[in-house]
């Protein structure tokens, strides 16, 4: 962890303009009638999760690049992840992926207290072989046309479940890379016949106070056809399974004009949201920071969640969910928590009577322009002042860059060489 006395010395060094930056801003928004200071403390209550698998050097189906002071196991990816929440104070928990970071359940609650973290929801992992599984996952996993390696997948799900129930998890997101890569390849329904059977099973398994994540993306691994290609297939899903069954939306997991925002609005209105990974992209899946392409559409994906606070049963879960090629991950992550933050607080501006009215009278152009008016309003002060109450970081990144934590880790962690594709 980083030393709390260079994350202070960074913060005075900026307190005095963030203090008049910030009570600016909140004479700017008293005359618009907004209470700067319960957006405040909404924005400070707000978290998302980090990927514990988000800390490492990502990469492409063509070659991955490791940086310095790559995470060896789950201890170091916890430790990484604990400095992105003490520096943003944004980041409380971190979603596990097994079987990469398995571990001894005691063991990883003793290092998640020592770095100030929870769990979040656990996830699976059928689109890869595994070293103790006899079979393979090659033509699929809870699909498969062979009812062993659909069993052998179930029981791994069940496995995994376990170990978060131990850890204090609540949930497990559930992604399969199952599809087909020719025409012809596969029956179609009787393909999703067997995953809807295999994920019954996974389903009862639950405890009673869990929640089950399906997770619908278009294609990759499979490029002909996915089982789970879209939300509507992943709403079927839900409600085939059960109360305790919920659709998760991955912001990288749409073709280019697909309308993201309308998507989360209906899995509202029916019950079925149950979460997001927040990315971005610009031609295919979640290998982009969040909010660096188009930042206004999280913002909108936030304004349909804003409008929905307390609504019953309302709890989505949030987490990063990016790869890291060229960047350094702890870097990407933060700058990606503060934009899901960023985007929150700007939804939070947004002055829904007025819009209300602007929708009810046909009104297109006020009723745009007062969402714009919300999304083109500098929260920065907001999000800043944020941090500098929790003991976090005012500008994370300098505290980060000023503290030479990648340096040191580097030191301590064997360096890793160039390898193949994929994810780390």
């Amino acid at each position: 962890m980083i030393d709390k006395d260079k994350i202070a010395a960074s913060n005075a060094e900026t307190e005095a303009n963030l203090r008049a930056d910030y009570d600016a801003l909140g004479e700017h928004l008293s005359r618009r009638g907004i209470d700067i200071g319960k957006i405040k403390d909404k924005v400070a209550g707000y978290g998302v999760a980090v990927p514990s698998w988000g800390v490492g050097t990502g990469g492409t189906r063509f070659a991955r690049f490791p940086g310095a002071g790559e995470p060896r196991n789950v201890f170091d990816k916890l430790d990484d992840c604990g400095v992105i929440h003490q520096l943003t104070g944004a980041t409380p928990s971190v979603s596990l992926h097994i079987p990469w970071d398995n571990a001894d359940p005691a063991d990883l609650l003793a290092k998640a207290e020592e770095t100030g973290l929870t769990f979040d929801a656990m996830n699976s992992n059928t689109f890869q072989d595994h070293a103790d599984h006899p079979l393979s996952y090659k033509f699929g996993s809870l699909s498969h046309t062979d009812a062993a390696v659909r069993q052998q997948a179930v029981d791994h799900n069940v496995e995994v479940i376990e170990l978060g129930r131990k850890i204090g998890s609540k949930a497990i997101t559930v992604w399969i890379g199952d599809g087909s890569n020719f025409p012809g390849q596969t029956n179609f329904t009787r393909q999703f016949e067997r995953y809807l059977e295999a994920a019954k099973s996974i389903y009862a398994a639950l405890p009673d106070d869990w929640r089950l994540f399906t997770e619908h993306k278009m294609y990759e691994p499979a490029f002909y056809s996915t089982v789970v290609q879209d939300w509507g297939t992943n709403y079927m899903i839900a409600q085939e399974l059960g109360d305790k069954a919920y659709c998760l939306v991955d912001l990288g997991h749409h073709a280019p004009n697909v309308n993201i925002e309308m998507i989360v609005a209906r899995l509202i209105q029916f019950g079925k949201l149950g979460g997001f990974h927040f990315n971005d992209s610009k031609y295919g899946d979640d290998d982009l920071d969040t909010g660096s392409i188009d930042p206004y559409r999280l913002f909108l994906v936030f304004n349909e969640l804003v409008a929905a606070e307390g609504v019953k049963g309302f709890d989505p879960a949030h987490m990063l969910d990016q790869s890291h090629n060229v960047t350094d991950p702890i870097e990407s992550l933060m700058v990606s928590a503060m934009e899901v933050q960023r985007a929150y607080a700007q939804a939070l501006l947004v002055d829904r009577a007025t819009l209300e009215g602007f929708q009810q009278d046909n009104d297109a152009l006020m009723a745009t322009t007062t969402l714009k008016r919300a999304f083109r309003t500098d929260v920065e002060p907001i999000l800043a002042m944020a941090r500098l109450e929790k003991g976090a970081a005012v500008d994370p990144v300098s505290a980060y860059r000023a503290s030479a934590y990648r340096a040191k880790v580097a030191g301590e962690r064997p360096e890793v060489t160039s390898g193949g594709g994929g994810i780390v």
